[in-house]
């Protein structure tokens, strides 16, 4: 990463750290620029999720196990990450009008884990998200074997999960990802 890019992502970053400090209580920005400092992969990783529209912050209270994760927390899904079907397997499956790659690809290509149901309904409790849009989830595989895929999204003040197939993309529906630093 360019020291430039990596200067202006850390000020960012700090920036929403300070902003959102409910999102990970008794955690020091100088504890986690310390440690982001250590781990160029992981910053590599959350520049892309901020490149995709992520807005990524240090969430603390979705892994009881690692508290130095960062998760995108814009407030509607990425827009840098709309308009994707499922995975391969469904985008191969279309026979026209197909996305530009999906949402499990793309995920793997920017490095970041996609949110499963219960990651996604955990980090409902911390704030709002997706009163617009919606968010494909890991979808589990007696679902998915079936042709199907599972999505989140808020509406009146309640997290509802929905299913589609796989194949189907809309232009308000993206995936919200995580990655951990060791």
């Amino acid at each position: 990463m360019k020291q430039m890019n990596k200067e202006n992502l850390l000020k960012t970053l700090k920036d929403r750290f300070t902003k959102h400090m409910y999102r990970h209580p008794g955690v020091s920005w100088d504890e986690v620029e310390k440690r982001l400092h250590q781990n160029e992969r992981v910053l590599e990783v959350i520049y892309n999720m901020e490149e995709t529209g992520g807005e990524p912050d240090l969430v603390t209270r979705l892994f009881e196990d690692n508290k130095f994760t960062f998760v995108d927390c814009s407030k509607e899904t990425p827009k840098n990450r709309r308009s994707f079907c499922y995975d391969r397997l469904a985008w191969e499956s279309r026979k026209e009008f197909k996305p530009l790659t999906s949402a499990l690809e793309h995920a793997k290509e920017i490095g970041v884990i996609i949110l499963n149901e219960i990651e996604y309904r955990k980090l409902q409790t911390i704030e709002p998200f997706d009163l617009k849009t919606s968010t494909w989830v890991l979808t589990p595989e007696s679902i998915r074997s079936l042709g199907g895929a599972i999505f989140c999204d808020r509406r009146y003040d309640h997290v509802f999960t929905y299913h589609n197939g796989a194949e189907s993309y809309y232009a308000s529906r993206a995936y919200r990802g995580y990655v951990s630093l060791s």
